[in-house]
């Protein structure tokens, strides 16, 4: 029989068999007038129902203990508004409960258990007890005026039926059905209300607004909209819980089809199993490939292990992935170069304005490749400030050999298996990152690009800079060993490009193997032509304007680069151009109508003040300007000496100087003060002169020996009482015995120089190839005088 059925059963019960269940309940006149109560947080109990409750023993073990001794045994439930019934006070309670007769109550591990047989609905009419044990005195009201009986049938039918469509879709329903059918009947129309109201599971404030309604009508209005909600909500579930089934049983369907399908094609040889089918790829792969002998011995030695294990054990993992490897590495595999010149320096002058030494020394290069028919592995190291453009002269170098191009970075790389790879012992080992850049380019004479090679690092897991002598030596990487791989692998068709900003942190033997191209920085007339031609437009399409749309005019240019972006590179000027565009989209975007032109005038107006101002070689008696050379390109320094006082000889040195500067401006000292005399000077101004050498600016750290000469000079101009009456630089060490020796960056001291107008130098004789290979853009306009002596430089200096 359906469980519809079996509830119109129920429901047809004869009246005479449900009197008898009725009368275990209590008559209204016996009914106490005074009762103790117990609280209920979670929501409130209805005089249909018989259920057990659980509570806290907490004070209410006296109430009950109380209520034991009653003959009557009742007790008054009322819900309590906070969400603990542990501590509830008079207020917390609601003024409407259910009176309920307590049978068995027990005490166990602090809870109180005890069946509740709802009785009636009462009122708590006054407080005799305002703690615990809350006793109380109740009324009883009556349910008021009747709807009329047709109404009240409707209602009755419409609860049952939505109660018939309840039960279905959960088996708690029938339950709790059947004890309300042995004690109530179906035709009484409260005790069906308030049974509809305790199976749904509305919230606690909506459960007791139906206790409290004592007019019948009210009530099942109530109950019916509870009741429909909470059949909304069951079928809402047995939807999902429909859905959820019937998708894994189609998984599971799916599944047992798909392994006897499997079965049968391999039973009729349609299909191979998965260590088949990988030995055939692998196969596959190695047919296309010209594999040396030690690795063509290696791979079939792996595929015959393959062949034996079972493909899930973690040995067959392991060795999946090693011969996954070992195939997908284009063994012999080589792209073709283009030899072209002519190309090659058509791609280099359409990606870089200026570098013309450093274009040039790239096309003698390929020229050399050229003449053999072939670019053997190399290894070239681009030297230079940051923003000069060394990672881009590298893509381009691949782009005109026509070759692929990997790059990544060598900054803060700490670990040697980066670069050789971890050893097939380790779980999730890889090989390094050369073996995955060739695996990536899938050929074997790629160009890859080693970024910062001078931030290198080291730590207890090994010395990558060691790491690279194998790979950045002609002569053995031939053979290089992966450890990973285990199998040599010949990497002398790639060509290798560094970079770095400055050469003092590579390695001595590293710097052997590998040929330098400075990279020195541009002057303002390169910036204007690099902001024109590649930098500008690049902005323009990164906003999304076409060149029509916004232009810059050429003073503009030069005044950005003038006055808010002086360094060596290009990448702030970049951005202070990023800065324009993005200040002329706002007002496009606001309706200002295009082309918008930038002249002079808007530079200061988008971009604030100029962040350096027109600098002015400092002059006076002890001030000398010198050249400098930092990581970030050239710089000029002014040094200055002057006399503190006179009551005894001292020398003191400012401006945050290293070691090496330190003992230059000693040896400066010492080489002035004992041929103060041959110079024209008191020679007793140094016996009694305390004489303080600064260099500005000190926060700027400074060191290397280069600033000597200047410092000399700046001494012998203090003794002399005579300033320098023209605008000079110089730079140059200084030795004991006055000799004047060679330094490094020429050609950024040379650049910084221009850029502040001084057009005369003096520099070490030493020194003269390094200027004279310079540009002819770059030399054009200077006086440059070379000393090999100390005299040389004091007669140019005071005549």
């Amino acid at each position: 029989m359906s469980d519809e059925h079996a509830i119109e059963g129920e429901v047809l019960k004869s009246s005479e068999e449900q009197e008898s269940t009725r009368n275990a309940g209590v008559p209204a006149k016996v009914l106490p007038s005074t009762l103790y109560l117990l609280p209920l947080s979670e929501r409130p109990f209805f005089p249909a129902q018989t259920l057990p409750l659980l509570m806290n023993e907490g004070p209410w073990v006296e109430t009950v203990k109380r209520i034991g001794d009653l003959p009557h045994r009742m007790v008054g439930l009322v819900l309590v508004k906070p969400s603990t019934a542990e501590d509830a006070q008079p207020d917390d309670f609601y003024e409407f409960g259910t009176v309920v007769r307590m049978h068995h109550p027990m005490f166990s591990d602090g809870k109180i258990q005890f069946i509740s047989e709802g009785v009636s609905r009462f009122r708590i009419v006054k407080w005799l007890s305002t703690e615990a044990p809350y006793l109380v005195q109740v009324e009883y009201p009556s349910e008021g005026v009747s709807p009329r009986e047709d109404e009240m049938k409707a209602y009755a039918m419409a609860i049952i039926n939505t109660i018939k469509e309840l039960v279905p879709l959960n088996p708690l329903y029938s339950e709790e059905l059947k004890y309300f059918l042995n004690r109530f009947s179906p035709n009484e129309p409260s005790s069906l209300a308030d049974f509809a109201a305790s199976l749904t599971t509305s919230t606690k404030e909506e459960l007791q607004n139906v206790l409290e309604a004592l007019n019948l009508g009210r009530r099942m209005r109530k109950v019916l909209v509870l009741i429909k909600k909470e059949l909304d909500v069951a079928k809402l579930q047995s939807q999902i819980r429909e859905q959820v089934e019937e998708k894994m049983t189609k998984q599971q369907r799916e599944f047992f089809l798909r392994e006897q399908l499997k079965a049968i094609q391999k039973e009729l040889g349609l299909a191979k199993d998965d260590r088949t089918a990988d030995v055939e790829r692998f196969r596959e792969r190695l047919a296309k490939l010209k594999l040396p002998e030690g690795a063509a011995k290696r791979i079939d030695e792996e595929m015959q292990k393959l062949s034996i294990l079972e493909s899930g054990s973690p040995e067959y993992g392991v060795t999946r992935n090693y011969l996954d490897w070992l195939t997908v590495l284009p063994w012999g595999k080589y792209s073709k170069d283009k030899l072209d010149l002519n190309r090659a320096r058509k791609i280099l002058d359409k990606e870089h304005d200026g570098l013309d030494d450093v274009k040039q020394r790239i096309i003698e290069f390929l020229a050399v490749g050229s003449l053999k028919g072939e670019i053997a592995g190399s290894i070239l190291l681009l030297v230079g400030p940051p923003g000069v453009g060394k990672t881009s002269i590298g893509r381009s170098i691949a782009d005109s050999l026509g070759r692929k191009f990997y790059r990544f970075s060598l900054g803060g790389m700490r670990d040697e298996a980066e670069i050789k790879g971890h050893r097939r012992t380790y779980i999730g080992a890889m090989p390094g990152k050369f073996v995955q850049a060739i695996k990536e380019v899938d050929v074997a004479n790629p160009v890859i690009m080693l970024d910062e090679i001078d931030k290198i690092g080291a730590s207890y897991q090994g010395d990558p800079a060691s790491a690279l002598l194998e790979v950045l030596d002609p002569e053995q990487n031939v053979d290089f060993l992966d450890h990973y791989l285990d199998v040599r692998f010949d990497l002398s068709k790639v060509l290798f490009v560094c970079t770095a900003n400055q050469l003092d942190t590579i390695p001595a033997p590293l710097l052997d193997r590998m040929e330098i191209i400075r990279l020195s920085g541009y002057i303002t007339g390169e910036k204007v032509k690099i902001a024109k031609h590649h930098l500008w437009p690049k902005q323009l399409k990164k906003a999304g304007l076409a060149r029509g749309d916004l232009s810059l005019s050429e003073p503009a240019i030069r005044r950005i680069v003038e006055g808010y972006a002086r360094e060596a590179g290009v990448r702030n000027l970049e951005k202070q151009l990023g800065r324009m565009v993005r200040k002329a989209v706002v007002k496009i975007v606001g309706g200002e109508p295009k082309p918008i032109h930038l002249g002079v005038p808007q530079v200061e107006e988008y971009l604030g003040k100029p962040i350096f101002q027109a600098e002015k070689p400092l002059s006076g008696v002890g001030v000398v300007t010198g050249l400098a050379w930092t990581a970030m390109g050239g710089a000029t320094l002014s040094i200055e000496a002057t006399r503190v006082h006179t009551h005894n000889r001292g020398f003191k040195l400012t401006g945050q100087l290293g070691d090496v500067m330190k003992e230059s401006a000693e040896i400066a000292y010492s080489y002035i003060s004992s041929h103060l005399q041959a110079f024209q000077g008191d020679p007793k101004f140094f016996d009694e002169a305390f004489v303080h050498l600064h260099l500005p600016e000190g926060a700027t750290p400074k060191d290397g020996p280069s600033a000597g000469v200047t410092m000399a000079t700046a001494l012998l101009s203090l003794a002399r009482n005579d300033k320098i009456k023209r605008p000079l630089a110089m730079t140059g060490e200084l030795t004991l015995t006055g000799q004047v020796l060679a330094v490094g960056g020429i050609r950024e001291k040379v650049i910084a120089a221009r850029r502040i107008r001084i057009m005369e130098l003096i520099l070490p004789d030493a020194n003269r190839r390094d200027f004279d290979e310079l540009p002819d853009y770059i030399r054009d306009g200077f006086t440059v005088h070379f000393a090999k002596h100390y005299r040389d430089v004091m007669h140019i200096v005071f005549g």
